[in-house]
């Protein structure tokens, strides 16, 4: 695997990126790919584990030695065939992910060796694209059943794939004017072109699936015609900040910053949130803060800080904690943070003042673990005259499930079996069912989604019902 002993003589290499100095005059993405010399240099330095922890650091199993191997080899045609039997969009993975697999190398004991995994994912399927290997595959024959996905992120998208090459109709909802959701609406273009989405999208209708957008499903009776239906409506409950001053003009969920932002740089709406000109807070030091940080730099705010409750992490994997090949809870600095602005941690807001409209932030440091308390003498009072709220996410959206009549689990999420809710035929993937989490779980989410409701269309007739009767023997609750 790879090149003999080459781990011992070729050092990693981390993906090259536009300068910060640059890169935020627009909004093209940043990172670049490492030129193929290099790329098999990476490649070579895989060990040939006896154990490839690096498949259990991935959610979705990826063969990473196998595709190590064969860009090491210059065999690019087969190692996007190894990389698609795992992923359906390793584009996405390759652009968002932050590679717990790089986590789980065995060359990660020494911290910060790696193999550049998720570089040369990203580097394969990029080539693929480029040389045209990457086409649509239509089922040989039609199932018969038909199913409603509800929801386009990457478990939506992978899920309908995953079935329409199975042979079945797939009938894709969502209710944005375009599909793709946080991929399209959610992360910024400098992370992910929309090209990127779009052309994945070309392929699946291709194979079949249809599109329907700019619809809400908001009857059940939508749902009806289908013999099976998946929610991949995501985990979209913003956590809301309960302080003094949070109703005053200026303070945002992130999400209603970042939807504008990109459909003002798509060129198809204009966004009624801007950070131009004025001093921002990012409360929350997630990646959905950096977007905003990020974002902010790109309007020419005076200024961007960006605030977080939990205390500051250690700067080197902690063992005691987190040991390989466990993800590490360690220091890390976003790209955005790269770009500019500022980063305070064990921060605890008090309160928010203006005179209608968000003009200061006020906050004491906490002890930097639950239950956060403030330490006395520490209040600080900052201008703030936009505040976005980047604190993640509570669950899906109640409304379709309360609809649908499916139950919720002690989270807040949908309640399932496996994949399977508590309405016969209706199923659940991605962050609906497991709360807010990565793209790559959503990937592995939809297809696994997939193969669950195959299995169960498999056992029923075309055109059998799929509810049964209310109250009948075995019901569980209809439609």
């Amino acid at each position: 695997m790879g090149e003999l002993g080459a781990f011992k003589k070729l050092a990693r290499a981390e993906s090259p990126e536009r300068v910060p100095a640059e890169r935020i005059g627009d909004h093209r993405e940043f990172v670049r790919v490492l030129p193929l010399a290099e790329l098999r240099d990476q490649g070579a330095r895989c060990m040939e584990c006896g154990v490839p922890f690096c498949h259990g650091g991935c959610p979705l199993g990826n063969l990473i030695p196998d595709w190590n191997d064969l860009v090491y080899r210059d065999r690019f045609p087969e190692a996007i065939v190894q990389l698609h039997r795992t992923n359906n969009f390793p584009e996405f993975t390759g652009r968002l992910c932050p590679a717990p697999c790089e986590a789980a190398c065995v060359l990660e004991i020494d911290e910060g060796n790696a193999v550049s995994i998720k570089q040369i994912e990203l580097a394969i399927v990029s080539r693929a694209w480029d040389e045209g290997w990457i086409a649509p595959e239509p089922a040989a024959r039609p199932s018969g059943h038909s199913v409603a996905v509800v929801g386009s992120g990457p478990a939506g998208l992978a899920c309908s794939q995953q079935l329409a090459r199975a042979g079945h109709a797939v009938t894709l909802f969502e209710r944005d004017e375009e599909a793709g959701g946080l991929l399209r609406f959610g992360v910024p273009d400098f992370k992910i072109e929309k090209r990127v989405v779009e052309r994945r999208l070309a392929q699946l209708e291709a194979e079949g699936v249809e599109l329907r957008l700019g619809v809400e499903i908001e009857d059940r009776a939508q749902l009806d015609r289908f013999d099976a239906v998946v929610l991949a409506t995501g985990s979209r409950v913003p956590r809301d900040l309960p302080v003094p001053g949070r109703e005053l003009d200026g303070v945002h969920f992130a999400m209603e910053y970042l939807y504008g932002r990109n459909r003002d740089v798509a060129g198809t709406a204009p966004a009624e949130i801007s950070a131009a000109g004025k001093h921002v807070i990012v409360v929350g030091g997630g990646d959905t803060g950096a977007d905003c940080v990020a974002s902010a730099h790109r309007e020419g705010a005076a200024s961007v800080t960006q605030i977080e409750l939990l205390g500051e992490p250690p700067p080197h994997r902690p063992d005691d904690l987190t040991p390989w090949p466990l993800w590490p809870a360690k220091l890390r600095t976003s790209y955005a943070l790269k770009e500019g602005g500022e980063r305070s941690f064990s921060i605890s807001t008090t309160r928010l003042s203006g005179n209608g409209r968000v003009s200061q932030i006020h906050w004491a440091r906490n002890s930097g673990s639950p239950p956060f308390e403030p330490v006395p003498g520490t209040e600080e009072t900052r201008p703030a005259e936009l505040v976005l709220l980047a604190m993640g996410f509570l669950g899906p959206e109640p409304r379709l499930l309360e609809e649908l009549g499916v139950e919720r689990d002690g989270r807040g999420n949908v309640a399932t079996e496996g994949f399977v809710t508590t309405v016969p035929g209706v199923f659940a993937a991605g962050d609906a069912r497991r709360g807010q989490s990565l793209v790559v779980w959503a990937i592995d989410e939809g297809r696994r989604c997939a193969a669950a409701v195959d299995a169960w269309l498999a056992r029923r007739d075309p055109g059998e019902r799929r509810y049964a009767a209310a109250g009948s023997p075995g019901s569980r609750g209809g439609l």
